[in-house]
C-alpha cells in the first residue's frame, strides 16, 4: 500500500534515525519504506490495513503542525489496536493556550480531551487519575486562559501541606518560604505557561494566589478560577470546607490520585468521600484518566500500568481471602 506525504511530514513521522518507523514496523509487523515521497507498506494484508490507518492519521496530525513524539506513536498504536485510529485526529482539536516559549498546549489523548471539555462545561470538575496524565497542568492552562480572557478576576491555587511519606522537619524562613516546597509543582506550571515575570506581577497584585489548603477556611471565593491539587490528601472535613468556599462566577478543578495518599494510616480521604457524596449533582463532573492518558516518558506509562495491574491482583486476592474466611465461619 502507498501513502503520499510531504517531506517535512515524513521526517516528522519517521523520527530521528527512523525511530518511530522502526517502532511502527515492530508493533504492526509490517515493512515501511519511503520511496520518492511515498510511504510504502508491505506485509500481511490485515496488518498493512491497520498500519496504513495509523500512519494516515499521524500524517494528518503532523500536517496540523504537531510534533510527532514517541508518546504520540504509542498512543496511535494503542488506538489502532482498539479500532479507534480515526480518533487520533481529535487529539489536538482544542488549543488551550501557548506556553511562554510559544509551544501550544492541547489535549494529547481522548481522556484529556474529555477532561478539558468537562472543565469548559461544568462549574466543578474532579480530575482523577495517576501521575503524568496532565490533570494539574491542563487545569492550570485552563485557569490561566480564563484569567487572560478576563473571564475570572483571579486564580487561586491550593493543596494540602502534607509530606510525601517523609518528615521534612522545621523549615527556615517566613510562612511563604515554609509552604513553597509543597506548592512547587504549581509554580512550575505557572512559570512555564505564564512566565516568571508575569506571574510575579500578578501575584504582587493579589490576582494570583498560591496557598496551602488551611488558608481557605472562612473565605468566600467569588469570580475566581480555583484549583485544588493533591486532593487525595485532604480529610473529609477539609474537602467539605473547600467546596463550600465556592462563590459566584467561580470555577473549580480538583485533582487527585487515589493510589498516592500520604494521609496517616486509617485516615479517610476527602476525595474518596466526595466521589460517593457528589457523584449525581448537576454541574459537578468526575473525569477519570488512566494509564492510557499518561503523557510523560513512555516508561512512566508502563510503570503506572504495572502498578495498576499489581494493585488489581492484590485487591482480587484480598476479596478471595475474605470470601474464603466468610465461608469458613458459616460452616463452623
Amino acid at each position: 500500500m502507498e501513502l503520499d506525504a510531504d517531506a517535512k511530514d515524513l521526517i516528522n513521522l519517521f523520527g530521528v534515525r527512523d525511530y518511530h518507523l522502526k517502532k511502527l514496523e515492530k508493533e504492526e509487523q509490517v515493512s515501511i519504506v519511503n520511496r520518492n515521497g511515498k510511504v510504502i507498506i508491505s506485509g500481511d494484508a490485515s496488518h498493512v490495513e491497520k498500519a496504513s490507518g495509523i500512519i494516515r492519521q499521524l500524517i494528518e496530525y503532523s500536517q496540523r503542525g504537531n510534533m510527532i513524539e514517541e508518546q504520540s506513536v504509542d498512543y496511535a498504536v494503542m488506538l489502532g489496536e482498539s479500532g479507534e485510529e480515526d480518533a487520533i485526529s481529535m487529539m489536538d482539536s482544542q488549543l488551550i493556550c501557548h506556553t511562554i516559549s510559544g509551544k501550544p498546549i492541547k489535549p494529547k489523548t481522548l481522556g484529556q480531551k474529555t477532561y478539558v471539555d468537562a472543565i469548559r462545561e461544568n462549574m466543578v470538575v474532579f480530575g482523577l487519575g495517576p501521575a503524568g496524565t496532565g490533570k494539574t497542568y491542563l487545569g492550570m492552562a485552563m485557569a490561566i486562559t480564563a484569567f487572560m480572557r478576563e473571564e475570572v478576576g483571579r486564580i487561586i491555587l491550593t493543596r494540602p501541606a502534607i509530606e510525601a511519606g517523609e518528615k521534612l522537619g522545621f523549615l527556615p524562613g517566613d510562612m511563604q518560604s515554609k509552604v513553597d516546597p509543597y506548592l512547587r509543582p504549581l509554580y512550575d506550571a505557572l512559570y512555564q505557561i505564564m512566565g516568571a515575570d508575569n506571574f510575579q506581577k500578578n501575584m504582587e497584585k493579589g490576582l494570583i494566589e498560591v496557598a496551602p489548603l488551611a488558608y481557605m477556611r472562612g473565605r468566600t471565593l467569588d469570580n475566581a478560577f480555583i484549583i485544588l491539587d493533591e486532593a487525595q490528601n485532604t480529610t473529609p472535613a477539609q474537602m467539605k470546607m473547600f467546596l463550600t468556599r465556592i462563590g459566584f462566577g467561580s470555577k473549580v478543578i480538583i485533582t487527585g490520585d487515589a493510589t498516592q495518599k500520604d494521609l496517616a494510616p486509617g485516615t479517610v480521604s476527602g476525595l474518596d468521600v466526595a466521589q460517593r457524596v457528589l457523584r449525581n449533582i448537576e454541574g459537578i463532573a468526575f473525569i477519570t484518566l488512566t494509564s492510557k492518558d499518561v503523557v510523560r516518558h513512555p516508561l512512566v506509562q508502563k510503570i503506572v500500568k504495572a502498578y495498576e495491574d499489581y494493585e488489581a491482583r492484590e485487591s482480587a486476592k484480598a476479596k478471595s481471602k475474605r470470601a474464603g474466611s466468610g465461608r469458613g465461619e458459616k460452616r463452623s
